[in-house]
């Protein structure tokens, strides 16, 4: 028991300070143009209660992405050459989940190999001896839970200012992490990742983000 106390304790101490991956499947669809010279910009006005603080922090995260490909915000006295509009929506999932306990080895849940073997609990992975339907005669303690899985969707288009489509890119993302501002520096930076890609090929974009300084750190894409 000792032993495995040991082990939840150091499985913790390394979970505390784990970075968290946004896993995004990005789709986008181009007519870019191989000669396009002026790369200003405008952002297209939000509508009614999609104007908020939040939504107009996100244009300044797509801002400074477009900003690392050459485009540039027109002045306000300036005519753009493109138009920019986002979109984005969050919708909460919550999942039933059984979750067992024993009074020797503590809280389990999810998937086991067997009576012996291992299984995953909230401390990470560790050896356990289960058996769903008796644990040296005594009673299994099984209690249900509500897990919340969130489901995001981030749409950017670029047009020009006459209405000719050139880039629509969605960027999908289910994670379990709540707070939308949390994750979606990565699904803009996904967004605009191999700019502006192959048309019309799905792709997984892994992104890291720091939880210390909330930097996002970029792995090559997957095509998928």
């Amino acid at each position: 028991m000792k032993y495995l106390a040991l082990l939840a304790t150091a499985a913790i101490m390394l979970l505390s300070g784990c970075a968290t991956t946004i896993h995004s499947d990005v789709t986008a669809f181009n007519a870019w143009p191989a000669d396009l010279q002026d790369k200003s910009y405008a952002f297209e006005a939000p509508q009614g209660a999609d104007d908020t603080l939040e939504y107009r922090n996100y244009q300044v995260l797509v801002s400074n992405e477009l900003g690392k490909l050459g485009f540039h915000q027109a002045a306000a006295n300036q005519q753009p050459k493109l138009l920019v509009g986002m979109k984005f929506s969050t919708i909460d999932h919550p999942v039933r989940v059984l979750e067992a306990d024993d009074p020797f080895m503590g809280p389990y849940w999810g998937p086991g190999y067997g009576r012996y073997g291992w299984g995953y609990s909230r401390w990470g992975y560790r050896p356990y001896f289960y058996d769903p339907f008796r644990f040296y005669g005594g009673p299994m303690m099984v209690e249900e839970r509500i897990k919340h899985e969130y489901q995001r969707q981030l749409r950017v288009t670029i047009n020009t200012i006459d209405g000719r489509k050139l880039y629509d890119v969605t960027v999908q993302n289910t994670s379990r992490v709540q707070a939308t501002p949390h994750v979606m520096p990565a699904l803009v930076q996904s967004a605009f990742t191999g700019f502006p890609g192959v048309n019309g090929v799905p792709r997984k974009v892994d992104l890291t983000i720091d939880p210390k300084t909330e930097t996002v750190d970029a792995t090559p894409p997957k095509a998928g």
